[in-house]
């Protein structure tokens, strides 16, 4: 379980010059090291024998029947519980994107859902559809399409695992950076049923955020058939304050509540056991979100100062002014079949996955951020996806372990943008249509030299094929539609990818309490086509796919009971960036251009630690460090119409060169009542740029998260948590505008300090 430590900035340091603030971010550094080394002392001075680890973890990802200890997998991956999930007040994914080293899960903001996921310095930032990720994220072993819908409620979880580094072999395309693992809880063998309510507010003018979530589980033929029912509400009256917008122009001491939302999902799933070698596990879940727009922040940016008479605001403060309240609405179902086979076939599982999801949303964005009607923009979005995979398990001889199968995968895209411009003097209306296909074939073996060392080969091929239908925005005046057919399409093109991803890697592993591995693989993100076309002049692809090269050497140790260490050393050579360029534009507000461009190494390290000090109190630390470069700059990234010296100093966007945190638990019994459990984290995370041209800046923060928690003995659960507590300032983005549209930035915010009170009520 990862936690976090870091430096506490005060409100008076945050508007520090750079160079000052990059000085004292270094003081902290050498403060924080200090500090691992001095609980690592203390965890010595103080432990005692009798203490052990946690049982062991298991985790899915390396897709070997059954599970692999977390310890024992060759790979850098973190790893959550249902009981730490419970602990952390897991909400959204984005509730873990303090929480482990060189990696940031973030919501775009443009509207609510969108992953903007990046590990190890590899990550998007667009809220075009057509735009393949970096780090795919899977439910229950069903890779999503697309990164809307990603970043919405999650709930009643078995675990999430994150991988991190190309994992391209078993998971295949656009995971580059890694992959997030989503498993829901199955249903149980005994009748078992929980509650949970919870309240939360920032206070301060804030509204209240409620939740209700419920499951019921059990069998209905014994020994035969089990099923579970799980479903979940949440009520957001307005975590903001939206000044001066709308009704309350003028008046700056008025505000009005803004970022309503309402979300609510139910999830059936019934497990099929017709005798003892064969399962068969069916999931549906329903979903409907909707609320109010982005919460858009205008602060002054890269491209320079606000201009006169435009309203700006602090970038280290919640305060913002919109008249466009805007919308998010989102609906979507999903539905899987896992069957598991065990063979006498080396003692292995044969694994059938088949999944479908169809998703549907509609926004409205104030992009101009300002209270003034300068520019707004609508957006639909329709996915309808099928895959399927199936794949062997098993191990011959006690000392080949083989992983091998077969994938498929199908989708159908739609966007739709509208974009009102000066009021209506300007309108702008386009979008596409994609088709794509993917199969794949993959292998992976794990073969024993000796008892100690082992030598793992793997390879995967893809085939992909994508057939596109563009409407490009800006050559549409005229009110038309591309989902019902009405927007006539200027670019229509197809076109296919094949490649090979090898992978090869060796482990040393002399006992159970040390595993030292190195590896390298080769990860690909795939080509494509820009739905979201803005410029009649650079045609929207295609775009050639994304490779990636990545070594790395990693360290999983227990020294002895009280200390767990997880690290590792990481290379990653890339060739054909792929990006998307956002310029702003006078006349069609920002300019969106996806191209390959650059190739690039990026390398790194990291490093989590648990210090298990006594029965009641454990210590826990991660620290990591991200640094890369451009070899090769092959597009124009900072607009000047020339690929120079100039593009090639550039820093690489989404790249936080350091993160780190400091946490502990602490437990005590309470004789007659239960536990209680205190638990706290501080987190660090450095500032990165969010655009290619460095014009744009996502703030640095530090993350402090507190849970003191009573678990009675009559299976009653009360918790007061707080999150963000330092009440820090963070974006989805930060797009920089024209000075004709009130220059500046469209920024969306996310929610600053969160306190919250939980009850759960189990009943078995």
């Amino acid at each position: 379980m990862p936690f976090w430590y870091g430096h506490v900035k005060s409100e008076h340091n945050k508007h520090l010059h750079p160079e000052k603030e990059s000085e004292m971010k270094h003081q902290a550094r050498a403060s924080l090291l200090s500090a691992v080394a001095f609980a690592a002392f203390t965890h010595s001075a103080m432990a005692q024998t009798g203490t052990t680890l946690e049982d062991e973890i298991i985790i899915t990802a390396t897709k070997k029947a059954g599970g692999t200890d977390l310890q024992s997998a060759p790979l850098a991956v973190t790893a959550f519980g249902e009981a730490q999930l419970e602990t952390l007040h897991v909400r959204d994914l984005e509730s873990l994107s303090y929480s482990i080293p060189n990696v940031s899960l973030d919501d775009i903001g443009t509207w609510r859902g969108v992953a903007n996921f990046s590990i190890r310095g590899l990550g998007i930032n667009s809220s075009i559809p057509s735009i393949d990720p970096t780090v795919g994220v899977f439910v229950d072993g069903v890779y999503m399409g697309i990164t809307s819908g990603m970043v919405l409620d999650i709930f009643d979880l078995q675990s999430i695992e994150v991988l991190r580094g190309p994992q391209g072999i078993l998971f295949g395309r656009n995971v580059t950076g890694g992959a997030v693992l989503i498993n829901t809880k199955k249903p149980t063998d005994e009748f078992q049923a929980s509650f949970k309510a919870a309240a939360e507010s920032g206070f301060r003018g804030t509204r209240g955020n409620y939740y209700l979530m419920g499951s019921v589980s059990g069998p209905l033929v014994k020994d035969k058939l089990k099923a579970k029912l799980s479903a979940y509400y949440n009520k957001d009256d307005g975590y903001f304050k939206n000044y001066e917008g709308g009704p309350n122009f003028g008046q700056p001491d008025q505000f009005s509540a803004f970022g309503k939302a309402k979300t609510f999902m139910v999830r059936p799933s019934l497990v099929f056991t017709p005798n003892a070698n064969l399962e068969f596990t069916l999931r549906y879940e329903h979903g409907t979100s909707e609320g109010d727009g982005p919460a858009a922040q205008k602060h002054e940016g890269g491209a320079g100062p606000i201009p006169a008479g435009a309203i700006g605001f602090d970038r280290h403060s919640l305060d913002f002014s919109i008249n466009e309240t805007g919308l998010y609405d989102h609906r979507w179902d999903q539905f899987s079949i896992e069957t598991n086979w065990d063979v006498a076939l080396g003692n292995g599982t044969i694994t059938n996955i088949f999944g479908f999801r169809n998703f549907d949303n509609r926004t409205r964005a104030d992009i101009d951020a300002s209270p003034a009607e300068l520019f707004s923009s609508d957006t639909r979005t329709t996915q309808e996806q099928w895959s399927n995979e199936l794949r062997y398990a098993g191990r011959f001889a006690d000392r080949l372990d083989v992983t091998t199968g077969l994938y498929y995968f199908t989708q159908d895209v739609g966007y739709q943008e509208s974009r009102n411009i000066f009021d209506g003097f300007l309108t702008f209306f386009g979008g596409g249509k994609q088709r794509q296909s993917t199969i794949g074939a993959f292998a992976q073996a794990d073969y024993a030299l000796n008892p100690s060392l082992n030598l793992i080969l793997g390879g995967r091929y893809t085939h992909e094929r994508k057939r596109v239908n563009v409407a490009t925005v800006t050559l549409n005046t005229s009110p038309c539609n591309v989902i019902v057919g009405t927007c006539p399409f200027d670019f229509n093109d197809k076109n296919s990818w094949s490649n090979f991803s090898p992978k090869v890697g060796l482990t040393w592993v002399p006992d159970d309490d040390l595993n030292v591995y190195g590896t390298w693989t080769r990860g690909f993100r795939s080509g494509g086509y820009n739905l979201r076309n803005t410029s009649a002049f650079i045609a929207p692809g295609p775009f050639d796919e994304e490779k990636v090269n990545a070594f790395e050497l990693g360290v999983k140790a227990r020294p002895n009971d009280l200390l767990r260490i997880n690290s590792a050393l990481f290379l990653n050579d890339i060739s054909n960036m792929q990006r998307e360029i956002n310029l702003s534009d006078p006349r069609a507000g920002v300019v969106q251009i996806i191209r390959n461009t650059a190739n690039a190494q990026i390398w790194g390290f990291e490093s989590e630690a648990q210090f298990y000090i006594s029965d009641r109190l454990t210590l826990l630390g991660s620290i990591g460090h991200t640094n890369g470069r451009y070899d090769q700059v092959l597009f124009d990234l900072n607009g000047d119409f020339v690929v120079d010296a100039a593009d090639k100093a550039l820093q690489i966007p989404r790249l936080a060169p350091w993160t780190y945190s400091l946490g502990f638990i602490f437990s005590q019994a309470w004789n007659g009542v239960g536990t209680w459990t205190l638990q706290s984290s501080l987190s660090h995370r450095d500032r990165a740029f969010y655009t290619d041209n460095n014009l744009g800046t996502l703030n640095g923060a530090d993350m402090l998260d507190i849970n003191l928690s009573l678990h009675t003995e009559n299976q009653i659960t009360l918790s007061l948590y707080g999150k963000n507590l330092l009440n820090e300032v963070t974006h989805g983005g930060d797009t920089q505008l024209p000075n004709v549209l009130g220059g500046g930035t469209f920024a969306p915010l996310n929610k600053g300090r969160v306190i919250g009170l939980e009850l759960k009520v189990d009943f078995n």
